[in-house]
């Protein structure tokens, strides 16, 4: 059976009749703007895409796992990108697609930086790369040190993560363990400048708020 099809089987009506209407990897961004981002208020989550049409919220991995999922759905592969980050910072993860021979990304975020991506991109080295000068810490400090190579969720069985009720702890595990490359060589790392305060300033620029309205608990700690 197709994978897409395998999922097709786990959905309720209502959930098909979402994800049919999400047939592009531009409608599935605009949904998952929509959605308030998960604060995680009550503690850590790792949601599936089914918990996440539930309680309406995400953070970027669940986020990301909810676009796989839809792609997955319409017979794309569900891929995830894991871009790692110098300890005191915070991963991120988006989900990959093609369109026209070309990488583009979706993305969960809070902030006005680290957002979703065009399919213009010529590999995914180059899309992993145009997230570099985003990820300023506090500090000004520019951290992004690595990417996944594409994470092909088809390797697990879809009712292990697209309506698993459970967290996804397992998931997120294997993802931070699978294979990464550098972003850039160690000797080059050595000669970024830091951010300037105009920079900062725009980093710092959040679309949503703890106290804004959401149904759900609300953005990952260690996730942005």
């Amino acid at each position: 059976m197709l994978y897409s099809h395998k999922i097709r089987d786990l959905l309720s009506p209502h959930e098909q009749r979402l994800f049919r209407t999400l047939n592009s990897p531009q409608k599935i961004q605009n949904y998952l703007d929509t959605l308030p981002i998960n604060f995680e208020l009550s503690g850590e989550t790792y949601m599936s895409p089914r918990r996440v049409m539930q309680d309406k919220t995400a953070h970027c991995m669940e986020g990301a796992l909810f676009a796989a999922a839809v792609l997955a759905y319409h017979g794309e592969k569900p891929l995830l990108l894991d871009l790692q980050t110098t300890p005191e910072d915070e991963d991120h993860v988006v989900a990959l697609y093609i369109q026209e021979g070309r990488w583009g990304a979706i993305s969960k975020t809070n902030h006005a930086i680290l957002r979703h991506r065009d399919p213009v991109y010529l590999s995914v080295r180059e899309l992993a790369t145009s997230y570099f000068h985003e990820y300023i810490h506090v500090s000004g400090k520019r951290t992004l040190l690595a990417f996944s190579a594409p994470f092909d969720l088809r390797r697990f069985a879809p009712e292990k993560w697209v309506t698993a009720e459970a967290d996804l702890e397992w998931m997120v595990e294997k993802l931070d363990s699978s294979k990464h490359f550098p972003i850039a060589p160690k000797k080059n790392l050595q000669l970024i400048r830091k951010a300037s305060g105009i920079e900062l300033r725009a980093s710092e620029i959040t679309e949503w708020s703890p106290r804004a309205p959401r149904t759900g608990a609300g953005e990952r700690r260690k996730r942005r």
